[in-house]
């Protein structure tokens, strides 16, 4: 028989440190399939928040919004986040590094964490995209759509990660910026980039009165929606779960290089969410705002995952989501129709929880030398946010309004979106069975929060 030959130390070295890069590679790899999950979800609850004759054309513009934002995060995106980091200035190196011609950029057998990498980001970026794309459901051209979402997802949000995610962003290394779960870098500025298009965009046919006052209009399927909205919690954790490093043979550390937990962030961020459906279940009684709601708790506690208590956690998501749905009739009073309340979900959640992270962790030490947590810090990076999603997508959305090419028009609107801008038919059936749906006088899906006067 063959003697077996025993494995030198350095051999069993080299085996352990492979087992570690492969385990590592895994764990970011189930990541990425639960955040589609994410998206899966976005799809019924922007479809579910659609009245019958819109409802195909939500789900496609999500489905679209994936397919266009991960080639153009391939081919610029990546580089812009590597890029970035000391503001507007590029480091040559690592743009040229992260371009698609890169070695890094494709199959190689000595690369187990650039295209892993790259494709937790790509669907960071896809986020934004589905963020924007549910409030502006019925009545947004679907090129338009496209178009923001493009510059969104694959430009915007990635000048704030490498400001304020990247190890060596300037928002972390000069003021002492802390964002772990990414509540401003993606939540805030999509949902300020979504309030800006809604003011450009306008309102749906029927949904304010001559007086000012608001008509409710609900979509065709809370079920849908409120089950949309769990699966976003589903998904939620795979977008956590890339939030965090794995370092092979040592502790995770966060997304700046401080060591954390799975533990931290697995207190928070159930916490975060059970006080989230709680505070919103007491400002609404209302399903859909009870599940947005508890989405809410998790971005109000995403900045401080990795530090805060989990009692804290809870009252934290508690307070800022019942808060949500107030800041949304807020909106309705300025005759501003966001369908899904997607800016009081991510564009306030994300601030309060910024604001709110200034208050609790101020005077944290940070590592490597970085300023620590203070208030002005966090507020301060929150202002930059939400800078860098409102004046953009303000001027993104005037253009292509002047351009007549940001919304249907009214006639199209009337019949539907999804006879005009997909064609097709969700209810094929709906006609044979009980003739041509009504045409209600009011029409606006998710924002569910019934009211007949704006005080």
């Amino acid at each position: 028989m063959e003697e077996q030959k025993t494995p030198t130390l350095e051999e069993l070295q080299g085996l352990i440190e492979m087992t570690n890069t492969l385990n590592m590679e895994i764990f970011y790899w189930w990541c990425i399939a639960l955040m589609i999950m994410i998206h899966a979800g976005f799809l019924s609850y922007e479809i579910g928040a659609s009245r019958l004759k819109n409802a195909l054309a939500a789900g496609v513009k999500n489905i679209l919004a994936f397919g266009f934002i991960v080639p153009t995060f391939f081919l610029f995106g990546w580089a812009i986040y590597n890029a970035f980091p000391d503001g507007i200035v590029p480091r040559m190196d690592a743009l040229m590094g992260a371009m698609p011609w890169s070695q890094s950029m494709g199959p190689n057998i000595k690369d187990n964490a650039t295209g892993i990498f790259w494709a937790a980001f790509a669907l960071f970026a896809a986020t934004t995209g589905s963020i924007l794309s549910g409030a502006i459901i019925e009545r947004a051209r679907m090129s338009a759509f496209i178009v923001m979402t493009i510059l969104l997802g694959s430009v915007l949000w990635l000048f704030a990660a490498a400001w304020g995610w990247h190890p060596e962003g300037w928002l972390t290394v000069k003021w002492g910026y802390h964002d772990v779960g990414a509540a401003g870098v993606v939540h805030m500025v999509a949902g300020f980039f979504a309030l800006a298009v809604v003011i450009n965009l306008g309102a749906r046919i029927g949904r304010f009165n001559p007086d000012g006052s608001a008509n409710a209009i609900v979509g065709h399927s809370m079920p849908m929606s409120v089950v949309g909205l769990m699966m976003i919690i589903v998904g939620f954790f795979g977008f956590l779960g890339g939030c965090i490093i794995y370092s092979s043979g040592a502790q995770w550390i966060n997304i700046y290089g401080a060591p954390t937990t799975l533990s931290a962030f697995a207190f928070n961020t159930l916490m975060g969410f059970a006080g989230g459906l709680i505070g919103a279940y007491l400002t609404t009684r209302e399903p859909y705002w009870m599940m947005s709601g508890g989405l809410v708790g998790i971005i109000s506690v995403a900045p401080g995952l990795d530090l805060y208590h989990p009692g804290l956690a809870y009252l934290i998501g508690m307070g800022v989501a019942a808060m949500a749905p107030l800041v949304n009739n807020l909106l309705l009073k300025f005759r501003l129709d966001d369908a899904v309340g997607a800016f009081a979900v991510h564009g306030f959640g994300g601030f309060a929880g910024l604001v709110v992270s200034g208050v609790f962790l101020s005077g944290y030490p940070n590592v490597n030398g970085m300023a620590e947590i203070s208030f002005f810090g966090q507020l301060g990076g929150a202002l930059v946010m939400a800078a860098l999603g409102f004046i953009p997508g303000f001027l993104i959305s005037y253009a292509l309004k002047k351009a007549g090419v940001l919304r249907v028009p009214a006639h199209a609107e009337e019949r539907g979106l999804d006879l005009t801008e997909v064609p097709a038919q969700a209810y094929p059936e709906w006609s044979a069975l009980y003739g041509e749906p009504l045409k209600p006088a009011v029409s606006v899906a998710a924002t569910l929060v019934v009211e007949t006067k704006t005080a």
